[in-house]
């Protein structure tokens, strides 16, 4: 199974929706979309914004982006020491969502052709 289908299947249990629920929703048979958990080049962009709405999820949360860190400034941190930190979480995202932006350039050339 691949990582997305996963996530997919994971966060469908956890909302106790069936394949059966998902499908409907969807307007597609349950053998298409049980495909759909199992093969992730099989959704598309449109696919998967589908299933996120359906899901009450992100499409980066779909596609396990990171989420971004959340900070706490002590009192007894420095404020350089605390903008570092800060720099360097904003880096790991902006990363997270390039690696997001390749994906779904990939997906977008898979239905072109």
């Amino acid at each position: 199974m691949n990582s997305i289908g996963l996530k997919i299947k994971q966060m469908r249990e956890l909302r106790g929706f069936s394949q059966e629920n998902m499908s409907s929703e969807l307007g597609i048979t349950q053998p298409s979309y049980a495909r759909l958990e199992k093969e992730d080049n099989r959704i598309t962009i449109t696919r998967l914004i589908q299933i996120s709405k359906i899901l009450d999820t992100t499409v980066s949360e779909l596609i396990n982006e990171k989420a971004a860190k959340i900070i706490n400034q002590q009192n007894s941190e420095s404020p350089n020491a605390y903008v570092d930190v800060v720099i360097n979480a904003d880096k790991e995202h902006i990363n997270s969502l390039k690696e997001e932006i390749d994906f779904l350039r990939q997906q977008l050339l898979k239905t072109k052709i």
